[in-house]
């Protein structure tokens, strides 16, 4: 075997990172193991030698996958083997695609697939932080043609430190935490939530993450000269023709730029217009050529519509629809729009627009996590979808994919930390996008936000969201910060930066670049333009609803919760779950119990009142301690020769003496009138201190006879075998299991 190459990277707090090629999955084009205490990744990257036929763009997939052997744990379901990637895994995948994607040349468009898998965790250290570094490192190592390397590194703020890879005990302090991920020279994305920070907070961070990438992508170069691999693959995958590339800037730039000077808001009638000018020109090519020459014609004419678009808005500040570089699109809302959800809104910006619904669940509708190294419940869930229709393109609805998935985590990073603490009820937010023309993740936040206080949630403080784009001239020294992007300012654009928050700092935030050499002095433009955006349209939030609504609506389940003692959770629940249900089923509520903090938690959910007092009053009849003195309706269980036996509480059976069934003596239970099944009314008149026991009585609930007077008891002498009479010791029970005694006489009993 060849001896394997490694690099190790010193984090400055004792850990350490290794990076090692040429031991493991050799065919591979590239192939690195990263180590960092017991967490293990593998990351493998191929690419074809040649491009698809009529492929123009870069076809990359990245994948993570998590092994459920690397903690030593089975994975769920009838199979037992890991299946479709999990909303951690996807999201950890489009984080290393993400800063991936840019970086590959232009003309590459050879498939290629980025594999990074982890074998081995520990549960300290994060291994999301690790996947993009891993993924450049075998880049690195490979011949594969790239513009790197980079490296991602989470950055977390504990006790106003920066924290570079926190692990996830350190996590859980945090206030703030992003992911980064970045060139040697230049930041490439940003993603994370925090505690409504100050936009040069955020700032810091990026400079504290982005010193702590540089060593690791010097590192990555170092192991790429040992490598070898410093010389990439040769490779032709377009074929050009410069004429005509000259003839179509010639003939369609000027017609692109009045089109974009026309400022028109309809993005439909727009594109039409901009691909007339395309087909106008494909149409003028003699017919003989036309069909080789169109594909080459579409391609060169895009870079033309490009540059029109950037141009415009650099030499006269016009943007696609007419805006100023700083103005917002005209926002419409309307709350309580549908009926059946316990919340809802409509959120209009321009051309996009969000409904998003609400809906107040119980305990039982968590989301129970089962990742890896992530197990619990989730008890506020977003969704976000994102049909075809919503750009009235006209394709079939294949389900939730990787954008839906990102862009819904987005959303849901930016209000969860404004969700009230200890909320009682379980909350789903599903926003579905019936129009789009640029930033719909931050319509979601908006409507969600909308939809929230519609439902009456308590939030903390309303959140907004805007995405802010950017023009770059090529040599940097003429640029524009665009508010509210147009979904072909994003494309055509050099950054798409989405920030939401409150009026008192920034809730989450998601950046991608495009660019190189993009200075912190324009990041921190971005930023303050996007805070004007922010409070532009939270006023018009707090115009159409001030404050949550004063009370749920009518068909939100009410919520009471309860704590008992931990040692009576088994009596409500009963064996096989037989008593829990029976309260349900007899009360129409909904009743959940968990243990926390060890003590029992209930929750008890019901659509009206008559149904929650039930389920209260059977449980309350479970937990609830006898007390002496109270008066129990109880049930008869069993009758013996010297009382019954009475369930005067749930799972409580008590003595009810023959003496204490009446006034009148009783010679035998037979004259008691009771029988099995009977319900009768009872006062429970002592607690044995020592055994538990209860003793009841039926006459203590009587008037007492005039002149009654108590019975004595007849002095005990010797008894003979045959004069042995009914025995009157109060609550003295006869035992069935006593065994072989002597009295005087030599009698067995």
């Amino acid at each position: 075997m060849a001896q394997p190459i490694k690099k190790t990277i010193e984090l400055g707090d004792g850990r350490t990172i290794t990076l090692e090629t040429g031991k493991l999955a050799k065919q591979a084009d590239g192939a690195v193991e990263l180590r960092m205490g017991n967490t293990m990744l593998l990351a493998t990257v191929v690419s074809a030698k040649e491009a698809g036929e009529g492929v123009d763009f870069m076809p990359l997939q990245v994948e993570y996958k998590e092994k459920f052997s690397s903690n030593g744990r089975f994975p769920g379901g009838f199979l037992k083997r890991e299946g479709r990637a999990s909303d951690y895994e996807i999201l950890t995948a489009r984080l290393v695609d993400r800063v991936l994607r840019p970086l590959f040349p232009d003309n590459y468009h050879a498939d290629t697939f980025v594999n990074i898998i982890m074998f081995s965790a520990d549960g300290v250290d994060m291994p999301d932080a690790l996947a993009g570094l891993a993924a450049s490192a075998a880049l690195a190592v490979s011949d594969i043609p790239f513009n790197g390397p980079i490296s991602e590194v989470r950055v977390a703020r504990i006790d106003g430190e920066f924290v570079i890879n926190p692990t996830f005990e350190q996590l859980e302090k945090a206030d703030m935490e992003l992911m980064v991920g970045a060139t040697y020279d230049n930041i490439m994305m940003v993603e994370g939530e925090m505690n409504e920070v100050s936009e040069a907070d955020l700032l810091a961070a990026l400079k504290a993450a982005h010193d702590a990438i540089k060593v690791q992508c010097k590192a990555q170069m170092e192991l790429a000269e040992a490598v070898g691999s410093t010389v990439k693959r040769e490779y032709c995958h377009e074929t050009n023709d410069e004429d005509l590339r000259k003839d179509v800037q010639e003939k369609c730039y000027d017609k692109a730029y009045a089109i974009a000077k026309a400022g028109s808001a309809d993005k439909h009638r727009r594109n039409d217009s901009f691909d007339a000018i395309c087909d106008e020109y494909i149409e003028s090519i003699p017919e003989e050529e036309r069909e080789e020459k169109a594909p080459l014609v579409k391609r060169y004419y895009h870079d033309v519509e490009r540059e029109a678009v950037r141009r415009c808005i650099l030499d006269e500040g016009i943007r696609l629809d007419g805006r100023k570089t700083t103005e917002i699109r005209p926002i419409w809302i309307e709350t309580d729009y549908v009926p059946g959800p316990h919340g809802s809104a409509v959120f209009t910006r321009g051309e996009t627009q969000a409904l998003a619904t609400v809906t107040l669940g119980t305990k039982l509708d968590e989301k129970i996590l089962d990742d890896v190294l992530n197990q619990g419940k989730e008890r506020f869930l977003l969704h976000y979808n994102f049909p075809p229709f919503s750009t009235g393109e006209a394709k079939p609805v294949r389900g939730v994919g990787r954008r839906e998935v990102g862009h819904g985590n987005l959303a849901h990073r930016a209000l969860k930390r404004m969700f009230p603490d200890n909320f009682p009820y379980v909350c789903r937010i599903v926003s579905d996008i019936l129009e789009s023309n640029g930033s719909s993740s931050m319509a979601t936040v908006c409507a969600g936000t909308l939809a929230l206080l519609d439902a009456g949630v308590k939030m903390k403080k309303p959140v907004s969201g805007i995405a802010m784009g950017l023009i770059t001239d090529t040599d940097g020294a003429k640029y524009a910060v665009l508010s509210d992007i147009l979904g072909d300012e994003d494309h055509l654009g050099d950054m798409d930066f989405k920030v939401t928050g409150t009026r008192d700092g920034i809730t989450a935030t998601q950046m991608d670049i495009k660019v190189d050499g993009l200075s912190y002095e324009v990041l921190e433009k971005a930023l303050l333009q996007a805070r004007e955006g922010r409070m532009h349209i939270l006023d018009k939030i707090q115009e159409a609803i001030a404050e949550p609504r004063a009370d749920y609506k009518p068909q939100v389940p009410r919520i009471v919760t309860m704590t008992i003692p931990k040692d009576l959770i088994g009596a409500v629940i009963g064996p096989g779950g037989k008593i829990i249900q029976g309260i349900q089923e007899a009360s129409g509520a909904t009743v959940s119990i968990d243990e926390i903090d060890n003590e029992g938690y209930i929750e008890v959910a019901a659509n009206n009142k008559e149904a929650m007092d039930k389920a209260l009053e059977m449980i309350n009849a479970i937990v609830e301690l006898p007390e002496e003195g109270k008066v129990y309706t109880g049930k008869v269980r069993s009758i013996l020769d010297f009382g019954a036996f009475v369930e005067f509480m749930p799972n409580r059976d008590g003595l009810l003496h023959i003496s204490e069934i009446s006034w009148e003596r009783l010679e035998n239970m037979e004259a008691s009138g009771l029988h099995e099944g009977d319900t009768v009314e009872v006062k429970l008149i002592e607690i044995d201190k020592k055994t538990g026991k209860y003793r009841l009585s039926m006459r203590a609930l009587q008037p007492k006879p005039e002149g009654y007077v108590e019975p004595q008891r007849a002095p005990r002498g010797p008894r003979n075998n045959n004069e042995r009479g009914p025995r009157r010791d109060g609550d003295r029970q006869q035992r069935n299991d006593r065994g072989p005694r002597r009295n005087n006489n030599h009698r067995e009993d």
